[in-house]
């Protein structure tokens, strides 16, 4: 009895000893945690109790918790409004042009730069496709104007010295559609092809010599090793995207029209349409109503097609 006393007290010290040598371990790499975990909480998770301005008539005075109680009626402003199809169509289909032809040009950008052999000359590119990222779109939206201002841009004048008339650019909407696509892709294509370098980087060359051995040529090596070697990282950055599709870039669609009306019917998407409407009405649980949408769809789409993957392939899904 004495013996097994003592053989408990030994195993609970034993564990004790191993979760006090486990903490110590892993002690540096808690606190360096710690500030992130504490911003994420305060600017993530605390904000989270704004979800109620979506259900509520929202009374500055009376605060979040003090405001009316109106249901789902901040949502009909969403869906009854006579602009409901137009931004949603908007939305959806640029974000799905967005998507696919970031896919395809970020790849083959990467491909491209990760076969120069001058490594010098390829981070000099790398560059060069990577400064618009950081632009601020007010900054890109005199850049725009300076191109196609009627007066004195450069494509009008270009066009006068080819003797043809010069072109309302901010009157006429039908040009607006391959204008944003244009410039949505310049800025942003280049944080793409940064991450899918990296993925390149980790491909063994070992494959590549296989592969020169039994005769490939570089098409072959591309299609068969490279490709393939992307296709988790390309599915991960494509489910990701897929998540905010319902969320259209601000400053895309507001400040590089420059708020044109005539424009309106290829430039206007729900977040643009919000932030009018905010502006008018000062609703802001209507505002909050429709970004909740936004949320609830996002997060739906990225477990739909995150399951969808699993399906297909386990090995390259999200979660």
């Amino acid at each position: 009895m004495h013996m097994k006393t003592k053989g408990n007290r030994t195993g609970i010290s034993g564990t004790a000893r191993k979760r006090m040598v486990y903490f110590k371990k892993n002690l540096p790499l808690t606190l360096m945690a710690l500030p992130a975990v504490v911003i994420m909480i305060l600017f993530r998770y605390l904000p989270l109790s704004g979800i109620l301005l979506a259900f509520k008539k929202f009374n500055v005075r009376k605060g979040i918790f003090g405001s009316e109680y109106i249901g789902l009626d901040n949502f009909k402003f969403l869906f009854k409004s006579s602009d409901a199809f137009i931004i949603t169509r908007n939305t959806l289909l640029y974000n799905i042009l967005f998507l696919v032809i970031d896919l395809v040009i970020a790849v083959a950008i990467a491909i491209v730069l990760n076969e120069l052999w001058n490594k010098r000359r390829s981070k000099v590119y790398q560059t060069i496709f990577m400064a618009p990222y950081f632009l601020s779109w007010v900054v890109v939206s005199f850049v725009g104007f300076a191109l196609l201002s009627v007066d004195n841009g450069l494509f009008n004048r270009l066009l006068e010295m080819f003797g043809k008339e010069g072109v309302n650019w901010y009157s006429d909407p039908k040009y607006w559609p391959v204008i944003l696509v244009i410039v949505q892709i310049w800025k942003t294509v280049g944080y793409s092809t940064v991450m899918y370098l990296g993925c390149l980087t980790g491909i063994p060359n070992d494959y590549y010599e296989a592969a020169v051995m039994d005769g490939a040529t570089k098409w072959q090596q591309i299609r068969y090793i490279t490709i393939p070697c992307m296709r988790s990282m390309m599915i991960i950055l494509s489910i990701l995207a897929i998540g905010k599709i319902f969320f259209a870039d601000f400053g895309l669609f507001y400040q590089m029209p420059r708020n044109n009306g005539p424009l309106f019917p290829v430039t206007n998407v729900i977040d643009t349409y919000l932030y009018r409407a905010l502006k008018e009405t000062g609703n802001i649980g209507m505002a909050s109503a429709a970004n909740l949408y936004q949320s609830v769809v996002g997060c739906v789409l990225v477990v739909v097609s995150n399951m969808v993957v699993r399906k297909i392939d386990k090995e390259s899904a999200l979660f």
